[in-house]
């Protein structure tokens, strides 16, 4: 069974995630409620943390960031992710499909 934050669309991963901008580095923080908390450096201005998100799951999951979508949310810092086809899993998400 999956955890509520992610969830598989034939081979792509939609997640749910919770973003923290400004922060110290990037990271993946866990699990929040029905998120998945990610902090980024990046400000949220001009779409920065959004591309700094999109290029952080690309490098986290073996994907280039043209392979990152993010669906909704575009400035709100709760999003939905879409990552076609990843080759590397971020902590907590199994192939269970």
């Amino acid at each position: 069974m999956s955890a509520s934050w992610y969830r598989w669309e034939g081979s792509d991963l939609i997640l749910h995630l919770r973003i923290q901008p400004r922060a110290a580095h990037d990271e993946i923080a866990g699990p929040l409620g029905n998120t998945l908390k990610i902090r980024l450096t990046a400000p949220p201005v001009d779409g920065k943390a959004n591309e700094q998100l999109r290029k952080f799951l690309g490098k986290q999951c073996g994907v280039a960031k043209n392979q990152v979508t993010v669906l909704s949310g575009d400035t709100s810092r709760e999003k939905r992710v879409r990552i076609a086809s990843p080759r590397i899993l971020p902590p907590g998400v199994t192939l269970g499909k």
